[in-house]
């Protein structure tokens, strides 16, 4: 399960980590900031393409196959990005590591989830999440270290070292797990687009979206909201990575003991509950840090809560077709965070930062009657492979 979880870890630290060390690419390559972030759209993009097509391309494939060609490629862009001396190239390689990242993220939390007890599946997936949480709440900051001391060259190399040994740990270690049963691309189609499928990845893109929405602009609204200077909107931001790896790793005990659906009511319940709560606030403002930072913690773990629950619930109703389901989530997942960044800034231009928390809590409000249409769904009838 450790490589499975550092595997995560690896691969979205280098999908985040960008984001520190934008600023040094730019002057580097001699392009603006506003390019260079076309880095961190390219990598989501890719990813969300691909995803699902390597899922239904690999289905027959072994798994640590899977998880060796992919790393290997993983590694190899991530070491001639080191020494990139164009945007262009920098870009394509960024595009070639995203591929290696659709192709072997939805695999490793099938393979925890093969590998886990049936009454204990959820604790499984919530153990390989912990790397996507760890990646912003340690990979992401440390990846901006070491770019600070020794150059955005040395993050790559960092994240190639990462990817190596990755590669080394699962490779050795992975017990073999046998790859998914021979299912008709049309019954796939069939499973993958059935409401209850369906509806459940729309409710999670909302929710994406809703987090997304304030997490990215997080900084002015802290700004706005309660004063909060340099070092307290670190502090922040750190409290809340630490608070999602908790949510996260508590999702999966709750997935087990309560059930998917019950989980998501919680976590998406919680969610909009403090985003009412800082719509409140906002009139009171400068609010203290006091009464704020309990609140994003408390969001912190409510966003990453649901994460276990909405993969368990997709692995029992797609079943054979379960990894190729996950690979529709990672897809989902990452439109959500492109469309919550993307309708923040628009509302952030528009109105103030006051209009996010309410926005989100609409946006989880949302997701929470979508999920209710997808349970209804799935209890009259469940889309299992004939």
């Amino acid at each position: 399960m450790f490589g499975l979880l550092f595997a995560a870890f690896v691969f979205y630290t280098d999908d985040y980590v960008i984001a520190g060390v934008l600023p040094e690419i730019a002057a580097d390559l001699g392009v603006s900031e506003s390019v260079a972030g076309q880095l961190v759209t390219a990598f989501s993009v890719a990813v969300a393409v691909a995803a699902p097509v390597a899922a239904v391309a690999l289905a027959r494939r072994p798994r640590r196959a899977v998880f060796g060609i992919a790393l290997t490629a993983f590694t190899a862009a991530n070491i001639v990005a080191a020494f990139a001396e164009s945007f262009p190239l920098l870009l394509g390689l960024r595009v070639i590591a995203a591929l290696a990242a659709a192709m072997a993220t939805p695999a490793l939390f099938a393979v925890a989830a093969a590998l886990a007890p049936e009454e204990r599946q959820g604790r499984f997936i919530g153990t390989v999440a912990l790397g996507v949480t760890g990646s912003i709440a340690i990979g992401v900051p440390l990846g901006t270290w070491i770019g600070g001391q020794w150059g955005w060259r040395a993050t790559f190399a960092a994240m190639a070292v990462g990817g190596l040994v990755a590669l080394v740990v699962l490779v050795a270690a992975l017990p073999p797990t046998p790859p998914g049963p021979v299912v008709a691309l049309r019954e796939q189609v069939r499973v993958l687009t059935s409401k209850p499928i369906l509806l459940g990845l729309t409710a999670n893109a909302l929710t994406i979206t809703g987090s997304m929405m304030l997490l990215t602009y997080l900084a002015p609204y802290l700004t706005d909201l309660a004063d909060a200077g340099t070092e307290a909107r670190a502090a922040i931001f750190a409290a809340s990575g630490f608070a999602a790896m908790a949510g996260i790793w508590l999702g999966g005990l709750a997935t087990d003991r309560w059930g998917p659906d019950r989980t998501l009511i919680g976590g998406i319940g919680a969610f909009a509950a403090v985003m009412a709560v800082f719509t409140i606030l906002w009139p009171m403002r400068p609010v203290s840090m006091w009464i704020v930072a309990p609140l994003a913690i408390v969001w912190g773990g409510a966003a990453f809560w649901n994460s276990p629950a909405i993969q368990a619930r997709l692995l029992r109703l797609a079943g054979p077709v379960g990894g190729q389901a996950l690979a529709l989530n990672t897809s989902f997942t990452y439109i959500g965070v492109a469309v919550g960044g993307g309708l923040g800034g628009v509302l952030l231009s528009v109105f103030t930062s006051a209009a996010l928390p309410p926005a989100s809590a609409m946006l989880g409000l949302l997701a929470l009657g979508v999920f209710g249409l997808a349970a209804g769904a799935a209890r009259r009838g469940a889309p299992a492979v004939r």
